[in-house]
């Protein structure tokens, strides 16, 4: 049997190349496999660090009597949902409305035309081996039926792909999501809803910027609850920093333990947010240990981020959830001594029935410890024995998408902590993107190693490195910055516009069975919100028109999802927020290299959702706003438009904090 998937740039696909399974990759080798022996086709989609595929691959993928009733009556298909987040949202749409729910792993069978026929999750070996036979034997006998079946959910899927045109949101709107998010809040525990229970990150950036456009104290209070009680919570990591993916219960205890990339920039975005409309010390606390997380955890040798640390850990040949992470009273006695111990295990809630399984406990932080030189010390003590146990395995995929968001969320919080290392560590990740995932002109999806992916970027990838661009261009006040996202940007309004409004994937991309238009803000911005976000802040820099034009219009496409369920719109009506708010731009002229002066440390302390700040010397080529923007009498001047009326220019800074409204 061939084995198709060792030389996959995917960690995930690799990590089922010795599978009795006889896999393919996604592509027309297997479409025409299926066609040739005229069988259907089993399609398998995960992810690299995704808990419950490791427990399907273990009790079915590796199983032999799974794979002989695979390979005799299926072509048996792999995807990674990180590599091609367009097949997964095609047949994820399809296990949704199929059966009410989706997840990972999903387990999808299709014709070997792509039409879905059954559509689900994770499946036990008996469940699986059963559906194997059902299936298998509708498609010998009964295949009019079935193939009519197939054709019928795949003309259904088209109608629910469309959203259907938008329409503009207004303050009315903005203040009825904020009315809904206030009544689905957990006034017992914080966040949004029940368990399992999400970081709600762009839904935090969105009242974080609602609450600093109208002063509402109720968005603020919403914000800060949540933010502590997941910083102080199992979920947050309390030796080394970052976030697990989500809690399993209600009360942020139990961590479903994988550390997601995309996660960790948005937080680290909302807590440097936090701090800076605050000045909480938790948030500065927090912000800076996810920031270190990212650049000692997650940093590839080449200067990008990797997508995940896994959600187990190989203890004795066998994957356990969470192995790395928790611990017994024991184990800190063993580390600690007895005394430190028993203190530890008071301030990190370790008991001796345990918060997790087998009487181990997952380290939370609900009080700050009175003596927090003591603390810090034991925290480097605990943090190095743990370094000694098995380690969760790295997918060491660079995702431009995720990439964009952690550049920008690093580029602002060295700026917001005074940490100019992390914005060199962003400009490192965006010149990695740039340099190895822009081939002849088109982005990449991945790399690994260096090597790139076959892949084409997808509409998010490119709104969230032209956001990242943007943030570097702000940081560092280099042009290069704003040039490459502009780049960005006109690729995208070409691939992924059209008189339609926008797509999710390239206009000469892979025909599937329906080109996805997501609109929903989930785990990650959609597309159509990334795209949002960078063609916003492009305009306000530039001045471009027809950028804000575009932004609006990508903002009403998702009209109807912040209307009826604004969970789901974090992050679009965060930049209708700035929408409504700018745009306010602040150029900054005659201040140190890097803008590192009092004119800008006014500016960047505002929380206004629609501000930009530009900083370089008068007339500097390639920045519009500071064109015609002489030294008033030979001193730094700053120069503060809104909605393209500008205000005197000023050279103190406490003018320039009058003018901003701090």
């Amino acid at each position: 049997m061939a084995n198709r998937l060792t030389d996959s740039l995917s960690p995930y696909l690799r990590q089922h190349a010795d599978n009795p399974v006889d896999w393919f990759e996604w592509g027309e080798d297997a479409f025409a496999e299926a066609r040739r022996r005229d069988v259907p086709i089993f399609l398998s989609v995960g992810y690299a660090a995704c808990h419950w595929c490791h427990v399907m691959a273990h009790e079915c993928f590796e199983d032999e009597t799974v794979a002989a009733a695979l390979n005799q009556g299926w072509v048996s298909v792999k995807v990674d949902r990180e590599e091609r987040p367009d097949i997964d949202a095609v047949y994820m749409l399809a296990t949704q409305a199929m059966t009410g729910q989706g997840g990972w792993p999903m387990t999808v069978l299709i014709t070997p035309d792509g039409e879905p026929f059954f559509a689900g999750t994770y499946l036990p070996k008996p469940q699986l081996l059963q559906l194997l036979d059902a299936a298998g034997t509708a498609w010998r006998e009964d295949r009019e039926r079935l193939m009519a079946s197939a054709s019928s959910i795949a003309g259904q899927l088209a109608g629910i792909a469309d959203p259907g045109p938008g329409s503009p949101v207004d303050e009315e709107q903005v203040a009825l999501a904020v009315h809904s998010l206030r009544k689905t809040f957990d006034d017992a525990r914080a966040g949004f809803g029940g368990a399992p229970k999400f970081p709600p990150s762009m839904t935090l950036e969105h009242l974080l910027r609602h609450h600093a456009r109208t002063g509402d104290a109720d968005a603020l209070a919403m914000v800060e609850r949540t933010c502590e009680a997941m910083a102080r919570g199992g979920i947050h990591d309390q030796l080394a920093g970052g976030f697990a993916r989500y809690s399993v219960d209600s009360e942020w205890v139990v961590p479903h333990f994988e550390k997601m990339l995309y996660d960790n920039a948005l937080l680290l975005r909302v807590y440097t947010h936090w701090y800076r409309q605050t000045g909480s010390p938790l948030a500065a606390r927090v912000a800076g240990s996810t920031a270190d997380f990212l650049l000692r955890d997650l940093r590839t040798d080449e200067g990008g981020f990797a997508s995940a640390l896994d959600a187990d850990t190989v203890v004795d040949g066998r994957s356990v959830e969470g192995a790395t992470y928790v611990w017994t009273p024991a184990q800190l006695a063993e580390v600690l001594g007895e005394e430190d111990a028993a203190r530890a295990a008071r301030l990190l809630e370790v008991t001796p029935e345990g918060t997790f399984e087998h009487g181990a406990s997952t380290l939370q932080l609900l009080h700050d410890p009175h003596d927090p030189q003591w603390w810090e010390e034991v925290r480097v003590r605990l943090l190095a024995a743990r370094d000694e146990r098995p380690q969760p395995a790295l997918d060491g995929k660079v995702v431009t998408s995720w990439n964009g968001l952690a550049v920008a969320a690093l580029a602002d919080a060295g700026v917001t902590l005074q940490r100019p290392e992390l914005v060199d560590a962003s400009a490192a990740a965006a010149r990695l993107v740039l340099d190895r995932h822009l081939v002849d002109g088109r982005l990449r999806r991945t790399s690994l190693a260096g090597r790139v992916g076959a892949a084409p970027a997808v509409l998010d990838d490119h709104g969230n490195l032209a956001e990242g661009l943007l943030a570097l261009h702000r940081a560092t006040g280099e042009t290069a910055w704003l040039d490459h996202a502009g780049t960005v940007i006109d690729l995208a309004t070409h691939l992924f516009h059209d008189a339609e409004g926008w797509h999710d994937t390239p206009i000469d991309g892979e025909a599937l069975i329906t080109r996805p238009r997501g609109r929903t803000d989930n785990a990650e911005p959609s597309g159509v919100s990334a795209i949002a976000g960078a063609l916003l802040t492009h305009s306000a820099v530039t001045g471009s028109a027809e950028h804000r034009s575009l932004a609006e219009e990508a903002v009403a496409a998702q009209s109807r999802i912040i209307t009826h369920d604004p969970r789901f719109a974090g992050w679009a009506l965060a930049q209708t927020e700035a929408m409504l708010d700018g745009p306010r731009q602040v150029a900054i002229v005659g201040e140190d290299e890097g803008g590192t002066g009092p004119l800008r440390a006014v500016a960047e302390a505002s929380p206004a959702p629609g501000l930009v700040i530009v900083t370089g010397r008068p007339d500097a080529p390639g920045e519009p706003l500071l064109a015609d923007r002489p030294l008033v009498d030979g001193r730094a001047t700053a120069y503060v438009c809104r909605g393209f009326v500008c205000d005197r220019p000023v050279t103190d800074a406490d003018a320039l904090a009058g003018q901003l409204g701090a």
